[in-house]
């Protein structure tokens, strides 16, 4: 398992960094105008590291380890993206059938950069397992 660590923490933190420009430069102004009355003043640093280790998780297991034999990055960046639209869905989908005015263009917004962000970091944690692991 610890052959599958520098990727891990390579998806780790090229998620950690696009997340963070897309939620303060990029999407911030979104969120802030459809649910800025649910948002807290500052981000729960706890909560938040735990999301990015259990999600990275789950990227690991479902996209780049079934992937880790295949040489290209394909497969894994579909297999992460479509993880990341069935997470970010069901969250999404969820908040939308239970909470009040939750806004439908928001949610089509966050399922889409949860597609995105989780292919395209689970594909620059698996180019560096390949490095890693002598896989051309």
């Amino acid at each position: 398992m610890l052959k599958f660590l520098p990727a891990y923490l390579t998806t780790m933190i090229v998620m950690f960094v696009l997340d963070i420009i897309w939620l303060s430069m990029i999407a911030q102004p979104i969120y802030q105008q459809g649910i800025g009355h649910l948002m807290a003043a500052k981000p729960n640093l706890v909560f938040a590291g735990l999301f990015y280790i259990v999600y990275v998780s789950g990227l690991m297991w479902f996209a780049l380890m079934p992937n880790r034999h295949h040489r290209g990055l394909k497969n894994t960046f579909v297999a992460a993206a479509t993880f990341g639209f069935f997470v970010y869905a069901s969250y999404d989908l969820t908040n939308l059938a239970l909470l009040k005015d939750w806004p439908l263009s928001l949610s089509l917004i966050d399922i889409t950069w949860g597609t995105l962000l989780s292919g395209v970091s689970a594909s620059v944690g698996k180019w560096v397992f390949n490095r890693m692991n002598g896989i051309h």
